[in-house]
């Protein structure tokens, strides 16, 4: 059975009078079961495909499926060039992404999360359809030709277009838009981790930024849904494999505290790098946009030519590390590399993640505090490993200032419930430290440099109760027109309201009115045949309201009624709505 729209077109999608399908998608709680399924089995398809390009892009440039744990060898392809193929591999990947984001999908550019983030915010969760492909194409050529960013920043944002585009085709109403996007980042962090637990709190915590039960529902339904795609087709096993490690001792609890607040300074200095090099490359860039990834990747090979544990993401470098393989100097060696190498690979026009270099960064720095802590005190320390684990966890919490998620994600990676004490110690006071030293995060940053505040985007709306400054004094309606207008003409906008004998709100005199009664020399003219309504506003309306009244009337100000309209509470200006907003920003 199909019904009419009101134009009398058939409709698939109605039953008069009773169900309709349009409707059960916007509102049906039932509904969302279905939604999260369909995005969280799409999301785990597209991360599946995601990673196997990267593999299939770093095996074209290398001839491995991941280059950066080799040491200086030759790529398999062109042996003849030695180590030098990685100054030329960044180059061409570059030439061929370059111009794909730059005509395609420029919001591509770059590692994901902030426009994820503002597209939630300020655009209803709107995101353009083609950036799935467009991300996924752009993020696997950078990162198989060395890019040192990580895969986790283009999943997110290829599940979040995933989950929009599906909720636009179906027509959905805005929230529903934004939940499915949450239910696609989720969906990305879930399959590309192997962490159906961290994936909602990674949503939650960071793209929606609130905790409401029916989206919490939604969103671990979505993480299921793609973390069981991923490991039906890539297997069950981490991505990570890390060594077991427990508390050795009270005494590494206050370490452990120590070291959040080292790495959480650590996680700020990476954010701080990450964006001053890329000012630098907006500074030094005169040529197109689209030509800069190809330029710029002679910068990047030059980097990797040096420091070749730097090509792509870097797991298994990160896991050489914690398994102790390094001495402390390399390890700061690594750690420094690693922010240059992520900060250029962004300035220059790459695309790819900052979650896995944040996570790679805590890991030489936790190891390499480790290894002092276990020098200085060998008996009542663990393994220097043990540290870089809790640092991964704290640098991922100082500079996202999601300590949840950052948790969470720890505990998956390594299943271990003896970490967890340690892990929320050092998260916490590496959360802590971070916003101490800067107001905002690795992703906000980015938005907040663009003077896009996603603050304010959560505030309620500013009302007339909050705007509106005392009312001028009010003139009694008997008072007559020659001191009516000495007291308009020196009133701001010449303008005031009047009451009547019994204090209540009449309408409002201005000197021109008063000026023109006064010309016709009219001895019987009152005061009250010369009043004008302008538009009124209550203490609740909203600062749209207020505006429309101020620009569609053209009046010097407004008066806020009581919502009985009878008493003059205060009185609305340009001047007063502008320095709210100032108050506010």
């Amino acid at each position: 059975m199909v019904g009419r729209s009101s134009t009398g077109a058939v409709s698939a999608w109605a039953w008069p009078g009773r169900w309709s399908i349009g409707n059960w998608l916007r509102a049906g709680s039932s509904a969302l079961v279905v939604l999260a399924v369909i995005v969280g089995a799409v999301t785990g398809l597209g991360a599946v495909g995601f990673r196997w390009l990267v593999t299939t892009f770093t095996r074209m440039f290398t001839g491995y499926d991941d280059y950066s744990g080799l040491g200086r060898v030759a790529s398999t392809h062109w042996p003849w060039l030695g180590i030098w193929f990685l100054l030329l591999a960044p180059v061409v990947a570059g030439a061929i992404y370059g111009p794909i984001v730059h005509r395609f999908a420029p919001e591509a550019r770059g590692h994901g999360v902030p426009e994820v983030m503002y597209a939630v915010s300020y655009r209803g969760g709107r995101i353009a359809p083609q950036v799935t492909l467009v991300k996924a194409l752009a993020s696997a050529l950078c990162i198989g030709g060395g890019g040192s960013v990580g895969r986790e920043g283009p999943i997110v944002q290829i599940g979040s277009a995933a989950g929009s585009t599906i909720a636009q085709l179906l027509r959905l109403d805005t929230p529903r838009i934004r939940l499915l996007v949450a239910c696609g980042a989720a969906g990305g962090i879930s399959a590309t981790f192997n962490t159906p637990l961290a994936g909602p709190f990674f949503a939650m915590e960071l793209i929606l930024r609130d905790f409401a039960a029916e989206s919490f529902g939604a969103v671990v339904l979505s993480s299921a849904t793609a973390a069981v795609v991923g490991r039906a087709l890539l297997g069950d096993e981490p991505f990570l494999s890390l060594p077991a490690f427990a508390v050795h001792s009270p005494v590494e609890y206050v370490l452990y505290l120590v070291l959040g607040v080292v790495v959480g300074i650590i996680g700020v200095a990476f954010s701080k790098v990450l964006y001053l090099v890329e000012d630098a490359c907006d500074w030094l860039w005169r040529g197109p946009e689209w030509a800069r990834p190809a330029v710029g990747g002679l910068l990047l090979g030059g980097l990797l030519v040096a420091l070749p544990q730097m090509y792509g993401v870097g797991y298994p470098v990160l896991q050489n590390a914690v398994h102790g393989h390094y001495l402390i100097g390399m390890l700061l060696v690594l750690m420094a590399g690693k922010m240059f190498a992520t900060s250029l690979t962004i300035g220059i026009g790459g695309s790819g993640g900052v979650f896995a270099p944040t996570l790679f960064i805590g890991a030489m720095a936790g190891t390499a505090f480790g290894t002092v802590a276990h020098d200085v005190f060998p008996h009542l320390t663990e393994a220097p490993g043990a540290y870089g684990l809790i640092g991964m966890g704290a640098a991922l919490g100082g500079a996202t200032r999601a300590p949840i998620t950052a948790v969470i994600i720890l505990f998956e990676l390594t299943g271990q419930y003896s970490i967890i004490l340690p892990l929320m110690a050092a998260v916490a006071i590496a959360a802590g430290t971070g916003r101490l030293l800067s107001r905002d995060t690795i992703y906000t940053a980015k938005l907040w440099r663009r003077g896009i505040d996603l603050d304010a985007a959560r505030r309620p709306p500013m009302t007339a109760e909050q705007i509106a400054q005392p009312p001028p004094d009010p003139l009694p309606e008997g008072t007559p027109l020659r001191r009516a207008l000495m007291l308009t003409a020196g009133a701001v906008g010449e303008i005031l309201p009047v009451v009547g004998v019994d204090g209540h709100y009449h309408g409002c005199i201005s000197a021109t009115d008063v000026k023109e009664a006064l010309a016709q020399d009219d001895p019987s003219a009152l005061l009250a045949g010369l009043l004008h309504q302008p538009p009124v506003v209550r203490p609740e309306d909203k600062l749209t309201r207020i505006l429309a009244a101020l620009s569609g009337y053209e009046v010097a100000g407004l008066p806020v009624v009581s919502p009985d309209g009878s008493t003059l509470v205060g009185w609305i200006t340009y001047d007063h709505v502008l320095a709210r907003i100032g108050a506010q920003s």
